[in-house]
């Protein structure tokens, strides 16, 4: 695998080029499985507004947000319940997230070359000792993280295809989000876009 690089960032561990490309690709063709099993939606927040992501899951349980809040689902919104989480990603939480305990989700999010996240906290689960591990494929996305309070300083980096980000500890609760992506600078997708993968213990 040769040596990785990691960088601290506010807290959260990134690892760079976590993944060679050719287990990028292999990996993106698990996420097609998932995507076939458990399509793609667009969410909306509780007051209506559409996010700019598409999503979707596998595993125990799916983050899920709509009309009727943010909260984790067992089964897909067409009732079907979510695949399984690819024994690669599992490989990955093992080898990386310093956890006591398996991942329970997995979640999805496709990203096209206009889409964002805004700054946010995965804050949705019940154990918060565990991490979150999230992997990137795709294009570029700069990737900006603060501290536990909203008006806290953020800092930057972009994440690229095959990097691997973890919120741990402290950084657990830090906010985070994507600012924007760099259109055409991955091969892995030829259309373009990115994929991000997040781990996480939900109960």
């Amino acid at each position: 695998m040769g040596i990785l690089q990691e960088l601290d960032l506010n807290g959260v561990r990134i690892i760079q080029e976590a993944l060679r490309p050719e287990a990028q690709v292999a990996l993106l063709e698990e996420v097609r499985g998932i995507l076939r099993a458990a399509p793609l939606v667009q969410p909306v927040t509780p007051s209506g507004r559409p996010l700019s992501v598409r999503m979707s899951a596998a595993g125990d349980y799916g983050w899920i947000t709509d009309r009727g809040g943010y909260r984790y689902e067992a089964r897909h919104p067409n009732g079907a319940p979510w695949p399984p989480i690819p024994d690669c990603l599992l490989e990955l939480w093992e080898l990386y997230a310093e956890a006591n305990r398996l991942p329970e989700s997995c979640l999805v999010n496709w990203y096209a070359p206009d889409a964002r996240m805004g700054l946010h906290q995965d804050n949705d689960e019940a154990d918060f000792s565990q991490p979150v591990l999230s992997v990137s494929l795709g294009d570029e996305a700069r990737f900006r993280v603060g501290g536990i309070n909203r008006s806290d300083p953020t800092r930057s980096v972009w994440l690229k295809s095959g990097d691997i980000a973890i919120l741990h500890g402290k950084a657990r609760l830090a906010f985070h989000g994507i600012d924007k992506l760099r259109p055409n600078s991955s091969r892995l997708m030829p259309s373009g876009g990115r994929i991000n993968l997040t781990l996480r213990v939900v109960t």
